[in-house]
C-alpha cells in the first residue's frame, strides 16, 4: 500500500503576502481582509496614535481607515506595498480628524513661552513620562509637520518611505521634518541628554519597523 504523500505543514507553507491577501479578499475571499488586519493594525495603531496624540481618536482614526481600506481595496494598483497603501490611508485619517477639530496652529513665540515656562521635573522620570511629553510636544506642531515627524523620527520611516505614504516630495518630507524639529528643540530641550528619551524614539522605530 502506498503512503499518502507528506503535507507540508502550515510552518512550512510559504507565507501568503500582503498583496495576494488584497487580491483574494477583492475576489471574494471572506478572509482575506481579517488577515490583513491581523498583520498591520499594531503599526496603524502606533501611526494614529503618535500622530493624534489620544488612544480614543487614534482607536476611531484606526477603524475608519481599515473600514475605507476594505472599500477602496479594488483601488489598489500595486505601485506601493501594500503596508505604504495601508499606512497612507491612515495617515489620511489622522489629518481629517486634525483638520475636523479645526486645531489652531500655534505661534513661535508660544512655543519659547512654553518652553521657557518653569516646570519642575520627578526626579525619576520613566520612559511612558517621556513618551506623553514627547507626544504632547507634537500636538504643538502643524498637522503635516507632526506626521513628518511621526513617520521618520517615531516611526523610523525613511524619507523616500514616508514621502510615498504622504504623497510628497522626498525634499517636501526633509523640509517638514527639519521646521517640526526646530520647534521642539526647546520645548523638549531638557530632555536632550536623557537616555529615556533616545529608548523612547529609536526603539520605537525599531519595534515597529522589525515588528
Amino acid at each position: 500500500m502506498n503512503s499518502p504523500p507528506d503535507t507540508p505543514s502550515e510552518a512550512e507553507r510559504p507565507a501568503v503576502s500582503d498583496a495576494e491577501l488584497l487580491a483574494a479578499h477583492i475576489n471574494g475571499d471572506p478572509r482575506a481582509f481579517s488577515e490583513i488586519v491581523k498583520r498591520h493594525r499594531d503599526r496603524m495603531w502606533a501611526v494614529a496614535l503618535r500622530t493624534l496624540g489620544d488612544p480614543d481618536e487614534a482607536a476611531d482614526a484606526v477603524q475608519d481607515a481599515f473600514v475605507s481600506a476594505y472599500r477602496k481595496a479594488g483601488t489598489f494598483r500595486g505601485e506601493a506595498a501594500v503596508t505604504t497603501w495601508l499606512h497612507r490611508i491612515v495617515v489620511n485619517a489622522c489629518l481629517d480628524r486634525m483638520r475636523r477639530k479645526s486645531v489652531r496652529p500655534v505661534a513661535d513665540d508660544e512655543l519659547i513661552e512654553a518652553a521657557e515656562r518653569e516646570t519642575p521635573l520627578p526626579d525619576q522620570t520613566g520612559e511612558r513620562e517621556v513618551s506623553m511629553e514627547v507626544s504632547a510636544a507634537l500636538k504643538l506642531l502643524p498637522t503635516d509637520q507632526r506626521a513628518a515627524l511621526v513617520l521618520v523620527d517615531m516611526m523610523g520611516y525613511s524619507v523616500e518611505d514616508a514621502a510615498q505614504v504622504l504623497q510628497v516630495p522626498s525634499g517636501t518630507v526633509k523640509s517638514r521634518c527639519a521646521r517640526g524639529r526646530a520647534k521642539l528643540a526647546p520645548i523638549l530641550s531638557h530632555l536632550r541628554n536623557r537616555s529615556d528619551l533616545s529608548r523612547v524614539s529609536s526603539a520605537k522605530g525599531a519595534e515597529l519597523r522589525d515588528g
